[in-house]
């Protein structure tokens, strides 16, 4: 297998950086930059405030994946408002998405209310999460789910996600771990949780934090600086093939040039923890 830049590889990865800060970018700069950077690909932003909008999936998204396949890059994931297929444009952006060969997009949050039963909303989010599983299947797309820290938040726990996809195929549903949030919520039970949901991991999410002494907050940090422990490199590097998306956090309103900056020093670092081959 070859990746974009035409390198054979015996363990494939896939790199791709989330454009979230960089969304003000137009699609043929954002391409040339990522191009430049080295990145297979992207984790675009494909939702409500995102770089292409629900509404207007049909019209701008060909935009984007044209501006990307003229520097030979992939739109690796697609970062969406979808969650439920009762949402209104859940069909036309997943039918749009998958006949411009788009391969996954990433599920929005499912969220608990914690003043009903969490086993009676698990069933209800599981009973969702088929339905979705489905038309995935229809398709000829893939959803991933991200563990994401919060009291509220379906997922911050992993074994929610093991509950709730243990009958789903992963080709249909699968999760995108994210090794910051779950050392957030896990501490030392990150290997834990990993051993646990591996069979169901469609991609790894990269980012790192630290705690703030006097907030008490989990607060993102320069991949390598924080937190997040190394060890998950190696292991991640004997089982895992796939996309590899590296999310840069920690400068929301530092503007382009910084988080380009950024985002460069960080992949550096990620290629050192995590060689392609």
């Amino acid at each position: 297998m070859q990746s974009a830049h035409g390198q054979a590889r015996e363990n494939p990865l896939e790199f791709c950086a989330f454009i979230k800060f960089l969304q003000d970018l137009p699609y043929s700069d954002l391409a040339r930059k990522m191009n430049e950077l080295g990145f297979d690909g992207i984790e675009a932003t494909v939702r409500d405030r995102g770089h292409v909008l629900p509404e207007r999936v049909e019209d701008d998204l060909p935009r984007l994946v044209e501006a990307l396949e003229k520097e030979n890059l992939n739109l690796t994931i697609m970062a969406s408002s979808v969650n439920s297929t009762n949402q209104p444009l859940t069909e036309k952006v997943l039918r749009t998405a998958a006949g411009l060969g788009v391969k996954r997009y990433r599920l929005a949050y499912l969220k608990y209310d914690l003043s009903r039963s969490i086993p009676l909303q698990l069933k209800e989010h599981r009973e969702t999460l088929k339905d979705l599983a489905a038309m995935n299947k229809e398709l000829g797309i893939s959803g991933v789910y991200q563990n994401h820290a919060g009291a509220t938040t379906v997922g911050s726990a992993i074994w929610d996600l093991h509950e709730l996809l243990r009958d789903i195929p992963p080709e249909e549903i699968s999760v995108a771990y994210d090794i910051r949030h779950a050392t957030v919520e896990g501490g030392q039970n990150w290997l834990l949780n990993l051993e646990l949901i591996k069979p169901h991991i469609g991609a790894l999410y990269v980012k790192d934090f630290t705690w703030n002494k006097s907030t008490r907050d989990a607060v993102n940090v320069p991949l390598g600086e924080g937190r997040v422990n190394p060890k998950f490199f190696e292991i991640a590097r004997g089982f895992f093939q796939g996309p590899v998306s590296l999310h840069v956090e920690y400068l929301p309103a530092a503007g382009i040039p910084a988080n380009l900056q950024a985002i460069k020093a960080d992949f550096k670092t990620l290629r050192e923890l995590m060689p392609s081959s």
